[in-house]
């Protein structure tokens, strides 16, 4: 089972934010983009993995993104250390389980 050093999460409302946010955290830092979830209504979390300081600089530049554009984040947080059964969470979020497989790809 795959451990992180960190993962980083934000949550807002809207893909066009969302996607602001997911740019300016992988531009800022060297996290990888996990995954994302649509929770309900709009909102929409992201996730991303990397040392515990890449996460912290990610989360915040993912929040000034956000912000900058006139929207609001619902929630962020940075883990260190994640406990190893997070992954049972993170792992159904992985981008390659949510996006279809190509016939190539198979």
């Amino acid at each position: 089972m795959k451990t992180y050093e960190a993962i980083g999460a934000i949550e807002t409302f809207g893909l066009v934010f969302v996607l602001e946010a997911c740019d300016a955290m992988c531009k800022a830092a060297n996290v990888e983009l996990v995954g994302y979830e649509n929770v309900a209504s709009g909102y929409i979390s992201v996730i991303v993995q990397g040392d515990v300081a890449a996460c912290q600089s990610a989360v915040e530049a993912g929040i000034t993104a956000v912000e900058k554009l006139g929207a609001k984040v619902y929630s962020s947080v940075v883990i260190a250390s994640p406990h190893g059964d997070l992954n049972k969470m993170i792992d159904r979020y992985q981008l390659s389980n949510l996006l279809p497989v190509e016939e190539g790809d198979a």
